[in-house]
């Protein structure tokens, strides 16, 4: 798989990912269909930063779920 190109099912690993590593028992509302390629580089950079790490602070998980609502509106 490659995360460099923007594509739905790449969009929709990325967002399982993150939602695997924060423990995210909701994520309902983030779909690949919500997120435009112009988005996709902040969202692969957000994945490749949740991906580098194991443990996340209460205010690291707050910092990412706010910058996952932005991706997902922009």
């Amino acid at each position: 798989m490659d995360l460099n190109q923007w594509s739905e099912e790449n969009v929709e690993f990325m967002f399982e990912e993150i939602k695997r590593k924060l423990r995210m028992a909701t994520g309902g509302s983030i779909k690949a269909s919500n997120v435009k390629a112009e988005a996709y580089e902040d969202l692969k950079d957000l994945y490749d930063m949740v991906a580098s790490k194991d443990r996340f602070s209460i205010s690291e998980i707050d910092a990412i779920t706010t910058e996952l609502g932005k991706i997902r509106k922009g």
